[in-house]
């Protein structure tokens, strides 16, 4: 599996995939003021912003998911309920690594809700470590929303 740069054409699914992913991880654990700006609209938006920046798995038209990078962070990464288990996470955080990597940067950093333990396992296999815990602001479509989170990072080969 070969992550791709995504399509324009795509943006409405990997809206959706990104919708019901977050959903799927974040519901229970983060503030209702939070959920309440996750909307399907704000999504879109906000992947309409960061065209550039996000690679997919799955078909071109049928994205299984994403990840997008913001200078040495994971930002985002989510991947379809149907195509975990498949190597699509692994393809695409390995992509994400390498294209921070590729900007010079000797460590990539990710953050990650507590709570959501299938992620760090996931991460962990990955070969990330825990860093802590911290004060991080998030991005929304009303400015940052500011919440404790698990940072993890990992060392890069130059």
């Amino acid at each position: 599996m070969i992550p791709r740069p995504a399509t324009p054409g795509e943006l409405d699914a990997l809206a959706e995939l990104w919708f019901d992913g977050w959903r799927d991880a974040h519901l229970d654990h983060v503030p209702a003021e939070l959920t309440a700006l996750r909307t399907l609209e704000d999504f879109r938006a906000r992947l309409a912003r960061m065209p550039d920046t996000v690679r997919v798995t799955g078909p071109e038209g049928a994205p299984t998911g994403f990840c997008a990078v913001r200078d040495n962070e994971i930002y985002q990464l989510f991947v379809a309920a149907g195509a975990r288990g498949t190597g699509a996470a692994a393809a695409l955080i390995a992509d994400g690594e390498a294209r921070i990597a590729a900007a010079g940067h000797r460590e990539a950093m990710l953050d990650v809700v507590e709570q959501n333990a299938r992620a760090r396992r996931f991460y962990e296999r990955c070969g990330w470590q825990v860093r802590g815990r911290e004060l991080r602001t998030v991005d929304t479509s009303a400015g940052g929303f500011e919440m404790e989170l698990v940072v993890m990072v990992k060392p890069l080969a130059p």
